[in-house]
């Protein structure tokens, strides 16, 4: 690679543009060779034109054939990354992949398989869960490990999207707990250090009906334990008429710490009138911004130096394992072990025979993306 990285990147909805945007402002040691979405137009041929991207094709393959495109980054939607990440491992291309990188944990243990398979060793899949790079939860992890707060009892994790999104996206999202939750599921493992084993899910619809027809909630929230005890307590909501709410709390032996939202500024105006502060910042591209850089930086750093990546496949497994645990309970009523997650979890479900087992004991297969949405909350067009 002589330091340069050229990079291809599948999918140009909002997340693929705000990678691609970040590579061409940030990284002077990695290029954009290649852009790939199913559903090129004129408006995103100018757009990639614009970033001074050499080629732009409507078919992911063209980009794993050519041998100068060192890692792929995989932005389209949420039922293609699977089959996407095993074709860039066949490929011999490093991978960064979007959230989640599968549906079902038969298709991860499938790239799990084909990346152990490869002859190529140094080989990198990182899973884009960019809160863990956020400055603010990084601090958090810190102050946890370092028993500022003593031995972890509760933690808290608030996510609370602006504005719900368009029906399109939401029935290719999967359900709240994969699209929305399981960065709080990820979050809470990252920031404990521990694993979940024991999940209660319960959420409604109050007030967008349109998830009715797709037996989907706007509201939930999800109690879970830890291997070491701890509880933790996540609240979501896909409507907070004040911004963008991204709020934790970790609670132990010694004392607690506390992240508040991102506002635009820090003042504080008190008058006659009362109090006033900024809202919080709008979404997602405004709040975790630096994060998506950090994020990418490390990914190249792995694949430059050889170093293990920061968030694993078994990372992406373990997140995909804690989210069917909380359908399940949402489903049944019930509190959900997580070793009753098996590698047949879809079946189960669908027929409800899990309940029958102790505590002991959906995906296409071709490419198919949609340019406008790709597993992100998108609420604008393609710049």
């Amino acid at each position: 690679m002589n330091g340069m990285l050229n990079v291809g990147i599948i999918g140009l909805g909002r997340i693929g543009c705000i990678h691609a945007e970040n590579i061409i402002h940030n990284f002077q040691n990695v290029r954009i060779k290649g852009i790939a979405d199913l559903g090129l137009n004129d408006d995103m041929i100018v757009w990639v034109k614009n970033l001074g991207v050499p080629y732009w094709t409507k078919c992911y393959e063209d980009l794993l054939a050519d041998p100068e495109i060192h890692a792929v980054v995989v932005c389209s939607p949420t039922n293609t990354h699977w089959t996407i990440v095993i074709d860039c491992i066949r490929a011999n291309k490093h991978v960064f992949c979007e959230k989640p990188i599968g549906s079902s944990i038969r298709e991860i243990n499938d790239v799990i398989a084909e990346l152990e398979n490869s002859i190529n060793k140094r080989l990198k899949v990182q899973i884009g869960f960019n809160r863990r790079f956020d400055h603010n939860f990084q601090t958090m992890k810190k102050t946890i490990e370092s028993k500022q707060v003593g031995q972890p009892h509760i933690l808290r994790l608030t996510s609370r999207d602006p504005s719900p999104p368009s029906l399109h996206y939401l029935k290719l999202s999967g359900g709240i707990f994969f699209d929305m939750t399981i960065h709080d599921f990820d979050m809470a493992r990252y920031l404990l250090d521990d694993e979940i084993i024991e999940v209660h899910a319960d959420g409604s619809v109050l007030f967008d009906l349109r998830l009715r027809e797709l037996d989907d909630i706007d509201t939930a929230v999800i109690t879970m334990k830890t291997c070491q005890g701890a509880f933790v307590i996540i609240d979501n909501s896909r409507q907070a008429v004040y911004g963008y709410d991204q709020r934790a709390e970790v609670f132990g032996s010694s004392g607690q710490a506390v992240v508040t939202n991102d506002t635009s500024s820090s003042i504080v105006v008190s008058n006659k009138e009362g109090i006033h502060s900024e809202k919080p910042v709008h979404f997602f591209s405004e709040r975790y911004k630096q994060s998506y850089i950090t994020e990418m930086q490390q990914f190249y750093d792995a694949v430059l130096t050889d170093k293990v990546v920061p968030v694993t496949v078994y990372d992406g497994l373990q997140a995909v394992k804690i989210a069917k645990a909380a359908q399940l309970s949402f489903k049944n009523n019930r509190r959900v072990n997580l070793i009753e997650i098996s590698d047949n979890e879809d079946a189960d479900l669908k027929n409800g025979t899990i309940l029958e087992k102790t505590i002991n004991q959906t995906s296409t297969n071709r490419f198919t993306i949609d340019s406008l949405e790709n597993g992100i909350n998108l609420h604008e067009p393609v710049p």
